[in-house]
């Protein structure tokens, strides 16, 4: 399941992936609120938070997520994936290069942290 995180700044999109991910939670939450967000800013921060309770994503989820990415490339300004699943942190450190504008890797006890680095910037650059 993902659950879209309610206390970020506007511009700035947040989702906790609890359990299994399926392409449907991918189709009926993250895409729509995604493509809504890139409809009113050229540019937008994600946050995307994997705590333990984290079980694995569907093929299809992987999927739908990778076509999103790709149809917005320029349009991601930073990306912060927490997490402290080591197959997700390895996938990370090993593509984090690949991931259009700034990308940051923090750990789930960093999780203050990094909402406070993908909003910092944005409030004071777009206040």
């Amino acid at each position: 399941m993902i659950e879209q995180m309610t206390d970020l700044p506007a511009g700035t999109l947040g989702f906790t992936a609890r359990g299994k991910v399926t392409a449907a939670d991918y189709e009926n939450v993250f895409v729509p609120d995604v493509e809504a967000a890139f409809a009113l800013n050229r540019k937008l921060r994600l946050l995307y938070h994997v705590p333990p309770e984290f079980t694995g994503f569907e093929p299809g989820a992987m999927w739908d997520d990778t076509k999103l990415g790709f149809r917005h490339w320029s349009g991601w300004e930073r990306i912060a994936l927490v997490t402290d699943v080591s197959w997700l942190r390895l996938v990370a450190r090993t593509m984090g290069f690949t991931v259009p504008g700034e990308f940051r890797l923090y750990r789930n006890a960093q999780l203050d942290e990094a909402k406070a680095w993908i909003s910092e910037s944005f409030r004071e650059h777009h206040a």
